[in-house]
């Protein structure tokens, strides 16, 4: 998975540099391409990255319910 993360990172950033290389031609199709590559990052790269970077771990240890509990012991 990381490598896939790796080289979907930079195939889509090398999309979205060609679209800049584009758009500094004058080519009105540049828009798009820069635009779909953004989304890709937004819509497939992120969620893929957020899955493969917290699928093991409990969602109890991001929580405030610790830190909740100390504060109310520390002002009683």
């Amino acid at each position: 998975m990381k490598y896939l993360l790796t080289f979907l990172l930079v195939l889509i950033l090398g999309i979205l540099g060609y679209g800049f290389y584009i758009k500094s031609l004058g080519n009105t199709n540049s828009e798009l391409v820069i635009g779909l590559s953004v989304s890709a990052i937004a819509f497939i790269y992120m969620p893929l990255f957020i899955y493969h970077r917290y699928k093991n771990k409990k969602i109890s240890d991001f929580t405030f319910e610790k830190f909740k509990k100390d504060l109310e012991n520390r002002s009683k």
